[in-house]
């Protein structure tokens, strides 16, 4: 079954990855809507940028989520691709983590995940087609010291991926994930310029990535090229992890 993308949702859009997926799918001709929670300019400023539709949605709120499919329903029918894309971090020894913190991460990552993904699926299985991308880490796959929680909560990510497309594969909806590698975005603040010539000479394309490389692959894996992929995690990471 063929795949004609038209409306898109990008959780987590108003900055990194996810601007820059905004774009791109923006720029392909898609209808697309982006979430964000405190960053009020930039999505702002993005969505005059993109002539995007910007919704305020706490990731960890099921009260969010049903205004938000409620919402895009209302002004666009269906979506056709969802990307849960929306994240933050956390760095630190692990004995060191509070369970407050522990379950936060938990909360955006896995439950917002579920909590989006479920928000659309009906529609999606209803119309028999759609695809759903969650974006994952390649510290998902290996895991990553000093980010125990982070690297856990990709790699539920990509659990819920494996089964999830088996689930809704009959219903020709796809289930995919991106696991970035180290991307050239505001998370990299903290690192001096040695520790990023370190992982630039630990990958061997020998650069870091950039937020257009996730964002291509993001578009890909979303449109009807991709009609027969499901179930799998692409590394955008440039060779890190292989």
């Amino acid at each position: 079954m063929k795949e004609n993308v038209k409306n898109v949702l990008i959780t987590g859009g108003s900055r990194g990855i996810g601007a820059e997926m905004v774009r791109h799918f923006a720029q392909a001709g898609c209808r697309v809507a982006f979430t964000y929670l405190s960053s009020v300019e930039k999505a702002q400023a993005l969505a005059r940028e993109t002539d995007a539709l910007a919704l305020r949605c706490d990731a960890r709120s099921e009260a969010d989520a049903r205004e938000m499919g409620e919402r895009l329903r209302r002004e666009w029918g269906h979506a056709d691709a969802v990307i849960v894309n929306a994240g933050v971090s956390h760095t630190g020894l692990f004995q060191d983590m509070t369970a407050a913190q522990w379950d936060d991460l938990f909360a955006v990552h896995v439950r917002g995940a579920f909590l989006t993904a479920r928000e659309f699926l009906p529609g999606m299985i209803s119309r028999q087609a759609g695809s759903i991308l969650f974006v994952s880490s390649m510290w998902g796959q290996v895991g990553a010291s000093c980010e125990c929680a982070y690297s856990a909560c990709k790699a539920a990510l990509i659990g819920l991926t494996k089964s999830l497309a088996k689930e809704v594969g009959p219903s020709h909806v796809r289930v995919n994930c991106i696991a970035p590698g180290v991307i050239d975005t505001d998370m990299l603040q903290g690192y001096t310029q040695d520790d990023l010539t370190a992982l630039c000479d630990e990958t061997p394309l020998g650069r870091l990535g950039t937020p257009r490389d996730v964002a291509r692959a993001a578009l890909f894996l979303s449109g009807e090229e991709a009609s027969f992929i499901t179930g799998q995690v692409l590394g955008v990471n440039g060779g890190f992890v292989v």
